[in-house]
């Protein structure tokens, strides 16, 4: 679906060559899904207990993605069950060690595996699969990641960007359009429904995410130039306007960002993005509002509901231009 200030476009993917402009600059999420949920059993005080998930989220001392660290914070469930002290054996891998109880489910936990980690979690961890996608199947684990995926980090896959081929990738050189690629590592805030009623009351968790030199002058070189600055999914618009907040300017480097976008927002790096359709009392769904605009983004979903659009991660994708 094409969403513009006219109007709304019904297309298919495979038409984005022709859909955007030549010199358009169009920025990727080159980042890969790790095998963050792991099953284990829990031995604690009173001999073994049930089976328990982790969801690893990143490193104890570090946002970065780091195979050599042993101690990592996981979303745990049933958290109620891991106190601290209590182990968690995965069979034939090792143990984890629960170190410190944090909000929200999560915990901090220490590994003593009997491989290197990342042959533990290739043997014992699968893709996390958002809850409602009930197929777990080797072949929707391996669609559950882009065809330029590169750097391992993520939680959960930047979906948008799960339409492009290798095809759609060439039709867009050849179309004139400028690819250029950043990092961020889609961690729990990026999917977490929103509790609070009101939005302004909601609190993101940080994301790492890291811009190339390159990417960063060829964004400002656009923005000088006034050509559109196109982010393939909500991932690149949060690290582009994340590094742009200070002052307008996007900086290259490894960077953090809480940032929550919400209608009001000032938009300084991003013109138009590629999405996918949101889930309600998403994070996600509120920040296409504020870039498109509440009622423009109502109406679009309205008509992708009537039109039986797919939703959610394998679902359909949109094309929006900014609310001016």
């Amino acid at each position: 679906m094409v969403v513009g200030t006219a109007g709304v476009e019904h297309r298919v993917f495979r038409d984005l060559p022709q859909l955007l402009r030549r010199g358009d600059l169009l920025v990727l999420n080159e980042t890969r899904v790790i095998a963050a949920r792991i099953f284990g059993t829990r031995v604690g005080r009173e001999g073994t207990g049930g089976r328990v998930e982790l969801l690893l989220l990143h490193p104890a001392e570090s946002m970065r993605y780091d195979a050599a660290a042993t101690r990592w914070i996981a979303l745990a469930r049933p958290a109620r069950r891991l106190r601290v002290g209590e182990r968690i054996a995965f069979e034939g891998f090792g143990s984890a060690r629960v170190e410190r109880e944090l909000d929200g489910g999560m915990r901090e936990v220490s590994f003593a595996l009997d491989r290197p980690f990342e042959a533990f979690l290739a043997g014992a961890g699968r893709l996390p699969l958002p809850p409602y996608i009930k197929n777990d199947s080797d072949e929707a684990q391996a669609r559950y990641q882009t065809v330029f995926a590169r750097t391992p980090g993520s939680v959960a896959a930047p979906t948008a960007s799960l339409h492009f081929t290798p095809e759609v990738l060439e039709g867009l050189a050849s179309a004139g359009i400028e690819i250029v690629r950043l990092t961020l590592d889609v961690g729990i805030g990026t999917f977490r429904p929103m509790q609070s009623e009101r939005i302004d009351e909601h609190v993101m968790h940080a994301e790492r995410f890291h811009i190339p030199q390159a990417t960063a002058e060829a964004v400002m070189q656009a923005r000088r130039e006034g050509r559109r600055v196109v982010a393939a999914g909500t991932t690149v618009v949060r690290a582009l306007e994340g590094s742009a907040l200070a002052d307008g300017r996007v900086q290259p480097g490894e960077q953090q960002t809480g940032i929550f976008i919400a209608p009001g927002f000032q938009f300084q790096a991003v013109d138009a993005m590629i999405t996918n359709f949101h889930l309600p009392r998403s994070t996600l769904l509120v920040l296409v509002s504020a870039f498109a605009g509440r009622e423009r983004i109502a109406r679009a979903y309205r008509t992708a509901v009537r039109e039986r659009y797919r939703f959610f991660s394998f679902g359909d994708a949109m094309l929006l231009t900014r609310d001016s």
